[in-house]
C-alpha cells in the first residue's frame, strides 16, 4: 500500500455558517433572563452601543471627549468579541463549537446576579443610578451555609481540643441534607494527622444529639428519624406548649426502628399483626412520623426555587374569540448606536486604526441589535403557530394537548427545525391556565379509536384523572389502568403506563392503597 501526499482539487457542497447568523441562532437560544445578561455586557464592553431613553432623539449625542476616552480605554483593555472573523478560519470552527455548548453556558443554572467564568466590566459612571446595581443592592444577602452554622453551634460546646477537631473534621463531610454520607472508613483513611480517628465516634453522637436542626449527622433515613424521636423522648413534657404523649412517641419510634421498609411498601396489615396493635394505632403512627423532617439539612439552607419570567404573555380576546400573543420585553433595555461613534467612524481626521476599531464596534452592536429583533420576530412566529395548534388546551386543559412535532412547525414557518427547537429553548409562556415552558407544547402522541390525535402529555393527564378517581381501598394496577385507558379509546402498552406513572411520581398500586 503506498501513500503519497500532494495538493488535489476537488469539487464539493459544504455549509459554512457566516458569524453573524451564528450569533443570532445564539441569541435565539438565550432565555429573557440570558439575554438581558447578554445586553449589560454588551453594554459594558462596547463603547459604540448605548441605552434609548424614552423620549431621546435618535441623533442624540454623547460629548465628544467622552465617546474618545471610551474608546481609549476599550482598546487598552480587554474586550470579548462576539464572534471570530479570524481570516485563519474561515469555517468558523471554534464558531460551531462555542454553538454546540450553548446550552450548557446558558443554561438552567444561570444566576443573573453573577457572571461565572467571565470577567464583568461596569459601565461607566454618568451620573445616573444604575437599575442592575440597585437590585444587586436591594437583594438579601446569601445566608450561611450549614457547614458554617453547625461549626458556630460545634465551638459552643464545650470539649477537648482532640474532640473539638474531630467533630470539626466531621461536619465538613455533612451535605447538604444534613446527612453523613461517607463510610467510616474513608473518614479514618482521609484524617489529616491533627484527627484522632478513635474519637469519631464519640464526635458523631456529640453532633446527632446536640446540633440542630435535630437529625444532623445521621448516615441513613432510619437514624435520622430516630435521633428526632429520640430527642422528643429525652425533652419529655418541659415544654407546657408542646405536651407529648410518650406512648405515642415509643410506638413511632418502633414503626421506625422496625417497620420501615414496610411502611414505604404500604403493607400495613402486616405491620399490624406483627406489632400487635390495631391498624388504626398504626395508621396514626405512620401519620405523625410525617411532622419529622427526613432532611433536617433544608431547614436551615435556602433552597429556593428558580425564578420563572415568561417570555411570553396569552391572552384571550373575546371580540376576536381567539387567544393573541405578546412578548414580554419590559425587562430589556432598547439599545442604539451611539451618534457620536458613527461620526467617529467617518472622521478622517481620526487615525485609521482607531476607526477600525468604532467601526467593527458598530459592527458587532448592529449584529447585536439586529439578532434581538431577528429573536422577537421567530418567538411570536413560533407561538402564534402553538396558540393555533393548542387552541382546545388553552380552552379545556391538559387533556387535550395535540401532537406538535417541531418539523411540522417548521415546515409552516419556512425554517429549519433546529431554528424551533432554539427558538423554544428555555422559554415560558404565560396563559390563563398558567405558566408552562414552551418546549411542553412540542411532542408526539398517538390517536383515539376515534381517529383524534392526543399528545403523550394529554395521555399522562388522562392517566392522572384515572388514579385520582380510583377506589383507594383497591387502587388500580398496570394492567387495569391499561384497559381504563383503552375504554376511553386510547390503546397503550403496560410499559408506558407504568413509565407515565413513574413520570407523575405516582405510586404503584400496593403503595397507593389506604385502609
Amino acid at each position: 500500500m503506498r501513500l503519497d501526499a500532494g495538493q488535489f482539487q476537488r469539487m464539493g457542497q459544504h455549509m459554512a455558517l457566516a458569524p453573524r447568523l451564528i450569533q443570532s441562532m445564539e441569541i435565539l437560544q438565550l432565555s429573557g433572563i440570558a439575554l438581558e445578561e447578554r445586553i449589560e455586557q454588551e453594554l459594558a464592553s462596547n463603547p459604540t452601543l448605548e441605552l434609548k431613553e424614552p423620549g431621546d432623539e435618535d441623533g442624540a449625542e454623547i460629548a465628544e471627549a467622552h465617546a474618545q476616552a471610551d474608546v481609549r480605554d476599550s482598546q487598552e483593555g480587554e474586550r470579548e468579541l462576539t464572534v471570530s472573523d479570524d481570516k485563519n478560519d474561515p469555517n468558523h470552527a471554534d464558531d460551531f463549537e462555542r454553538l454546540t455548548n450553548i446550552s450548557e453556558e446558558y443554561g438552567e443554572s444561570w444566576d443573573s446576579n453573577t457572571y461565572e467564568g467571565e470577567s464583568y466590566k461596569p459601565a461607566r459612571d454618568n451620573g445616573e443610578r444604575d437599575a442592575k446595581m440597585d437590585a444587586m443592592a436591594n437583594t438579601a444577602a446569601r445566608g450561611e451555609s450549614l457547614a458554617d452554622q453547625l461549626l458556630g453551634q460545634w465551638h459552643l460546646i464545650e470539649m477537648t481540643p482532640e474532640l473539638r477537631s474531630a467533630g470539626e473534621y466531621l461536619i465538613g463531610f455533612i451535605d447538604a441534607d444534613g446527612y453523613l454520607r461517607v463510610d467510616p472508613q474513608t473518614l479514618s483513611e482521609q484524617a489529616p494527622a491533627s484527627v484522632d480517628v478513635k474519637l469519631l465516634d464519640e464526635a458523631l453522637s456529640l453532633i446527632q444529639q446536640n446540633l440542630e436542626p435535630i437529625g444532623v449527622g445521621a448516615r441513613e433515613l432510619r437514624e435520622c428519624l430516630l435521633i428526632q424521636i429520640d430527642s422528643k423522648l429525652r425533652r419529655g413534657n418541659e415544654d407546657p406548649d408542646d405536651p407529648i404523649d410518650e406512648e405515642e412517641l415509643k410506638l413511632e419510634r418502633l414503626m421506625v426502628s422496625d417497620f420501615l421498609k414496610d411502611i414505604e411498601a404500604n403493607r400495613l396489615p402486616k405491620i399490624a399483626k406483627d406489632a400487635d396493635r390495631d391498624i388504626e394505632e398504626i395508621k396514626g403512627a405512620i401519620a405523625r412520623l410525617r411532622r419529622y423532617q427526613p432532611h433536617p439539612g433544608r431547614l436551615v439552607v435556602d433552597d429556593s426555587p428558580r425564578t420563572i419570567i415568561p417570555d411570553a404573555i396569552i391572552d384571550f380576546d373575546e371580540d376576536q374569540d381567539r387567544y393573541v400573543a405578546r412578548l414580554r420585553n419590559d425587562r430589556l433595555p432598547a439599545l442604539r448606536i451611539s451618534g457620536t461613534a458613527e461620526k467617529m467612524s467617518k472622521d478622517k481626521a481620526l487615525d485609521r486604526k482607531t476607526r477600525d476599531f468604532v467601526k467593527n464596534n458598530i459592527n458587532t452592536a448592529q449584529w447585536l441589535i439586529e439578532a434581538i429583533a431577528q429573536r422577537h420576530s421567530t418567538l411570536m412566529r413560533v407561538i402564534n403557530v402553538v396558540i393555533d395548534a393548542q387552541r382546545e388546551f388553552f380552552d379545556y386543559g391538559p387533556q387535550h394537548l395535540r401532537p406538535l412535532p417541531m418539523t411540522t412547525v417548521a415546515d409552516q414557518l419556512g425554517i429549519h427545525v433546529a431554528t424551533v427547537s432554539r427558538a423554544v429553548s428555555e422559554k415560558y409562556i404565560q396563559s390563563p391556565r398558567g405558566i408552562f415552558p414552551l418546549r411542553m407544547f412540542f411532542s408526539g402522541g398517538t390517536e383515539t379509536e376515534d381517529g383524534e390525535s392526543m399528545s403523550w402529555g394529554a395521555v399522562q393527564a388522562k392517566l392522572n384523572e384515572i388514579i385520582e378517581a380510583e377506589d383507594k381501598s383497591n387502587p388500580l394496577n398496570d394492567d387495569e389502568l391499561v384497559d381504563k385507558l383503552k375504554e376511553k379509546g386510547i390503546e397503550i402498552a403496560r410499559r408506558t403506563v407504568a413509565k407515565y406513572r413513574k413520570q407523575l411520581n405516582i405510586a404503584p398500586a400496593r403503595q397507593r392503597k389506604e385502609y
